[in-house]
């Protein structure tokens, strides 16, 4: 008889996102604080400087790097690090395929993001214009550097991948916690996007 224990990696993962949920917790308190002590007439004000349209293109790009990431952990529990046929055909991509099309989907996010905050200071809403201001910057701007930090992970699990010489369990495992992590992004980001920009 055998005991199956759990991965302690991808356990000590899940409990480092539920602190990283502790914190993004701390984020929303703070948005709906401010929103709640501020006159409606200068939070609109300030609201109506944000479009709708350019951050919901960036978010369905990062909204499809989820699709691309879980195709990747497919492959790598194939075990699978490589494509087996032409770069045109998609259903035979192995993780390195999917997972360095999941980095430029995250890399094109992070860069549309880059661009809205250039075309808000333009319009004059920066961090310390107003509250409205500060609470849009902290938010966005936090899950902004968590997603830098996913697109870190997805380079070192490339190259761990390119490096070894077997793909083995290893590689899996942190193909694995590499997704959790930037699943568990994706979902702070999409409730960040119906708060900030749906419900303003």
């Amino acid at each position: 008889m055998t005991v199956n224990r759990p991965n302690t990696v991808s356990v000590g993962t899940i409990v480092w996102l539920a602190s990283e949920l502790m914190f993004f917790a701390g984020l929303f308190a703070m948005y709906f604080t401010v929103r709640s002590v501020l006159p409606e007439a200068e939070w609109n004000a300030e609201a109506a400087h944000v479009s709708l349209v350019f951050p919901l293109i960036n978010t369905c790009v990062l909204v499809a790097s989820s699709i691309t990431c879980q195709a990747g952990v497919l492959a790598a529990e194939r075990f699978q690090p490589v494509r087996t046929g032409s770069l045109l055909q998609v259903s035979r991509w192995g993780m390195n395929e999917w997972m360095t099309l999941t980095f430029l989907m995250g890399a094109f996010f992070v860069s549309g993001q880059i661009f809205e905050y250039a075309e808000l200071v333009h319009e004059g809403l920066t961090i310390s214009s107003s509250a409205y201001g500060s609470v849009f910057y902290l938010a966005t701007g936090f899950h902004g550097l968590h997603v830098v930090g996913g697109l870190i992970a997805f380079l070192f699990l490339l190259g761990r991948s390119f490096r070894a010489k077997r793909f083995t369990h290893h590689e899996v495992t942190t193909g694995l916690v590499v997704s959790y992590y930037w699943h568990f992004v994706d979902v702070v980001w999409i409730a960040l996007f119906l708060v900030i920009y749906i419900l303003k």
